[in-house]
């Protein structure tokens, strides 16, 4: 069936409506401009019968009356005087115009003098990387305008440029990371060092937009965050990174923070992880907020190379299987980690192989965590005793399947001894501290995104899970409480995510049934009847009489 036309009314209603309003909107601009000094007038005489009643109301009531007479002098004398009336109103409407301008200080329509000189100097500091002798009409040539390759630019308080959009040429090799960083660089010095930033490469449009990111927050301590099992925060990165926030609590408020989930478990891409870093960067506080993590649906092992004692505080904790510090805990705790690995996947496949579910216990997830593995390596070396290392290898490799997480943290100039199973296995990498970027691309297989800073505070580095982007990361403050230079908050935070002490050895002895008193002699001597009994005649029950044959002698053979 054809398509009827619309009615002439409906088709260009629209048209005319828009016209309608786009000429109200000019009248509306007309009258304005015209009516403009009535206005600020009206406002002005507005702004000082204002300040005339409270100036009244301020004066005291015995000083009203003369100051009554001396308006009621001055208006006569200016009635009286030529041309007074003309001029009195003349003075007032002057006064009110004052008073009525619109005192709105006028919008910058570009950068002062100071910052324009600093937006010259870096568009010639960009000229030799940025332009070729062959180019009829460069984009950067000496003395040229930097406003033709600068676009969009911020400024600070100080004067420092905080954002920048620059143009540059099609044949620039923005392909090459070489290229890149020569521009980085140049940009990151002439800006002002000292700071975090983040250069935003357009291919497509032969644009560079150069941003100064915040500081990351510190102010986020160790808590119960909002995850479901399997999710591990390993810390807190910038808004707008990742997909998804999660309540924390900050000070005596609330708020939304980015944070860096790792998910372990049989479908993570990830399972294990590794964090390097620096001493006194903060490996360790993050060790402990995953152990604080753990231990609410998994049980932990851990073991410390460094024997500084930073996870006393979960000695004898629920879930927490073990702390050990010396060579031969720590072979004896993986051995035993290596061997349930194999107890669970045995478990798992015959399971599997008979149609029924997986068991329980095998379910429940198991951490190890081991911190600097390589001072372990050097004391088994000396000792001519295995590296524990080689103990990491069943968990590594089928550990996934078995719900067997590994974590192994290190120092980075003890990366070279870790083994060969340890580096592939551990595809989630974090490192900390402040670290320059040829280290940050050395362990998490890809450069920053950012330029790191000389200084940064505990907590403060880079994190990357598997093949994803590089990101910032802030670790949650997770101090040991134990330690006297931990501030009051800090500790009471760590301390109410400790899970409750188990009973001693000694107390649960105690509790159980007291064995029953050794057998009398006579029982004794009853017990071995028995098992003689069992022994030469195992079809007869026990407590039946044993009647001893006699013996068989032979018959005398006839004549």
């Amino acid at each position: 069936m054809a398509r009827r036309a619309l009615p002439r009314i409906l088709s260009s209603g629209s048209d005319r409506i828009a016209r309608g309003r786009e000429l109200a909107r000019t009248a509306a601009d007309g009258a304005t401009d015209v009516l403009h000094p009535l206005i600020t007038i009206t406002r002005g005489l507005r702004m000082l019968a204002a300040a005339g009643r409270q100036k009244w109301a301020d004066t005291p009531k015995d000083r009203r009356g003369p100051a009554l007479v001396l308006i009621a002098a001055s208006v006569l004398v200016i009635a009286f005087i030529p041309y007074g009336p003309m001029l009195a109103l003349v003075t007032v409407m002057g006064v009110a115009a004052w008073q009525g301008r619109d005192r709105t200080p006028p919008a910058r329509t570009g950068p002062d003098e100071a910052e324009a000189r600093r937006l010259q100097s870096l568009y010639e500091a960009l000229v030799p990387y940025l332009s070729v002798p062959e180019d009829p009409s460069p984009l950067f040539a000496h003395g040229g305008e930097w406003s033709k390759a600068f676009g969009e630019h911020a400024f600070d308080a100080q004067g420092r440029l905080t954002r920048l959009q620059l143009a540059y040429p099609a044949y620039f090799t923005d392909g090459e990371p070489e290229a890149r960083a020569r521009i980085e660089q140049v940009l990151y010095a002439k800006s002002g060092r000292g700071r975090e930033y983040h250069f935003d490469w357009h291919e497509e449009a032969n644009q560079l937009v150069m941003t100064v990111l915040p500081a990351l927050s510190t102010s986020i301590a160790a808590q119960r965050f909002v995850t479901a099992p399997g999710e591990t925060v390993l810390g807190f990165t910038d808004d707008g990174a990742v997909p998804r926030t999660v309540p924390v609590v900050v000070g005596d408020g609330h708020r939304n923070a980015p944070p860096v989930l790792w998910r372990t478990g049989p479908r993570s891409a990830e399972p294990h992880l590794l964090v390097a870093g620096q001493p006194g960067s903060g490996v360790t506080s993050l060790l402990r907020s995953i152990a604080l993590q753990a231990v609410r649906h998994g049980d932990v092992l851990i073991v410390e190379g460094s024997g500084t004692g930073e996870f006393t505080c979960l000695t004898g904790r629920t879930g927490v299987l073990a702390v050990e510090y010396g060579l031969a805990g720590a072979l004896a705790g993986l051995e035993w980690a290596a061997h349930e690995t194999e107890r669970r996947l045995i478990a798992a496949n015959q399971a599997r192989q008979s149609g029924r579910p997986a068991p329980e216990d095998i379910k429940r997830p198991l951490w190890i965590l081991v911190d600097r593995p390589g001072v372990f390596g050097q004391l088994a070396e000396a000792e001519g005793r295995p590296d524990p290392q080689e103990l990491l290898h069943v968990p590594l490799r089928h550990g996934r399947a078995a719900h067997v997480t590994v974590v192994v943290a290190d120092q980075l100039d003890g990366l070279d001894a870790l083994s060969e199973t340890v580096r592939t296995h551990t595809r989630a990498r974090v490192v900390l501290g402040a670290v320059a970027a040829p280290q940050v691309e050395a362990v998490l297989g890809a450069p920053p995104h950012t330029t790191p800073t000389p200084d940064v505070p505990p907590g403060r580095g880079y994190a990357r899970l598997g093949t994803g982007p590089v990101l910032r990361i802030q670790v949650p403050a997770t101090p040991d409480p134990y330690d006297d230079e931990t501030s009051e908050t800090h500790r009471r935070a760590v301390v109410d995510l400790l899970p409750e002490r188990q009973a001693p050895y000694e107390e649960t002895a105690s509790a159980a049934p007291s064995p029953p008193p050794p057998p009398s002699p006579e029982q004794r001597e009853e017990q071995e009847h028995r098992q003689q009994i069992q022994t030469h005649e195992p079809d007869r029950p026990l407590g039946t009489v044993h009647t001893p044959r006699p013996p068989v002698r032979p018959v005398p053979a006839e004549g």
